[in-house]
């Protein structure tokens, strides 16, 4: 099949990889002109493991093509995915106006029957939207094109996307026309071979279902950090809770892992939108403002360890930081808790040596240049080169590399061996037993 996908981010590029892998011959587009040479130089905008070789393969057997523009011969297409950036807007809303500033080009150049494909996180009603704009486009052309617009809301884990893509388990559609039921019955199907795992439903339930699902995977590691909190206070060990809860198969131990809170592009910018969703509906979302107050104040729990440790006055401290990248796997700092501590402990005076695998250049247009130029941020190369005469280390990125390190070698490096643990990373009994102070997250 003949597929465009519109927007080369995440989900975007790793749609069009996947599909190309199967087979079909996909154009990705972007107006971002500097981003298409590099993909057609093999040159990725993005981290995530497995994908470089996917791109680059594809594209080099000629599956795979990236151009600037939907006029562009090679964009013309049997399907448009939108996959370009919903952000936030300033009272949490989604910003519509990149998927619908696409919906009228895609207007502008369809001639044919054409299924557009909403991949894009949107809120419920935005196919109408993106409809009506299309049209909108026709009737300014004097032309009569049929076009039906699906809702497929894409579950890809950061880190784990191209595996998520390539054995999902479900893919959610929706649709009411058996027309189009079988053209995504029909792209979909290679993908699961097993057994089939479509979910069809109307459009506005899809759309309901992707923010339904972040804010219910949200509230879980809220609820949790809110249980590890209370521990804290109480003398309990949130890490024997965590597992006696877990072993229920009705709970689970997905995401009841306590921390410094999450981050990245979808829990924290769903949740408000649903949140303004709400609103808009005169409805007041209780359970969700709790979701969202908990993982803002959970942000801030790191430092508050580390005032009350040393006070509010940093000025003369260095603190070595294991992670930057909102969690392993990827370089996204986007709403990571890195950058609120980050703020915190430099904004008290303290100077900070941090190392991350594969954020590092993301770390570098992310924090001002200022604290580089004036030294107060040294990000460096090597994980045990951050911890190098340091008064604390913090642990906030629960990378593998950090899971099992040589704690000898990191007490003898350090002037001081305290180990703040924002990810409950490791055995409080057996870092205090190896000489360390240890403060974790509800332990």
């Amino acid at each position: 099949m003949k597929l465009t996908i519109i927007g080369t981010g995440y989900v975007g590029l790793v749609t069009g990889a996947c599909f190309a892998e199967m087979g079909n011959t996909v154009t990705c587009v972007d107006i971002d002109k500097k981003k298409i040479e590099g993909l057609k130089k093999g040159v990725l905008p993005i981290y995530e493991p497995g994908l470089e070789s996917v791109v680059t393969n594809n594209h080099k057997n000629g599956r795979l093509n990236f151009c600037t523009a939907l006029n562009d011969p090679e964009a013309e297409s049997d399907v448009y995915f939108i996959a370009v950036g919903t952000p936030p807007g300033e009272d949490g809303s989604a910003d519509l106006q990149y998927v619908l500033a696409v919906a009228r080009e895609i207007g502008r150049h369809i001639s044919r029957y054409t299924v557009v494909v909403d991949k894009s996180t949107v809120p419920v009603g935005t196919a109408d939207k993106v409809r009506d704009a299309i049209r909108e486009e026709l009737k300014k052309r004097g032309v009569d094109v049929p076009c039906d617009v699906v809702s497929n809301p894409e579950f890809l884990k950061e880190g784990a996307a191209v595996e998520d893509f390539m054995r999902p388990d479900r893919v959610v559609i929706g649709t009411d026309s058996e027309q189009v039921r079988k053209v995504m019955r029909d792209l979909y199907l290679p993908f699961m071979r097993n057994h089939e795992r479509l979910l069809f439903m109307g459009v506005r339930d899809a759309e309901m279902t992707k923010y339904a699902g972040n804010a219910m995977l949200a509230t879980k590691i809220s609820f949790m950090n809110e249980i590890a909190n209370l521990c804290e206070l109480m003398g309990v060990d949130v890490e024997n809770v965590r597992q006696g809860i877990g072993s229920d198969s009705r709970i689970g131990y997905s995401f009841i892992y306590p921390g410094a809170g999450y981050g990245g592009s979808c829990f924290p910018k769903d949740v408000k939108a649903l949140v303004r969703m709400a609103r808009n509906h005169d409805f007041e979302p209780k359970v969700l403002d709790a979701v969202e107050a908990r993982n803002e104040a959970q942000k801030h729990v790191l430092f508050e360890k580390i005032r009350r440790r040393y006070g509010a006055n940093l000025k003369g401290m260095t603190f070595g930081l294991w992670g930057l990248a909102f969690k392993p796997g990827t370089d996204d700092m986007r709403e990571a808790s890195s950058v609120v501590l980050l703020n915190e402990l430099l904004g008290a005076g303290a100077t900070v040596k941090a190392y991350d695998p594969v954020a590092m250049t993301a770390a570098k247009r992310e924090f001002p240049r200022a604290w580089f130029d004036g030294g107060q941020l040294k990000l460096v190369d090597e994980q045990y080169s951050a911890l190098d005469g340091v008064d604390a280390m913090i642990l906030i990125t629960e990378w593998k590399p950090f899971r099992h390190p040589d704690f000898e070698r990191i007490r003898k490096i350090m002037k001081k061996a305290v180990i703040f643990d924002g990810r409950n990373l490791y055995d409080p009994q057996l870092l205090r037993d190896a000489g360390f102070e240890y403060s974790g997250i509800g332990r």
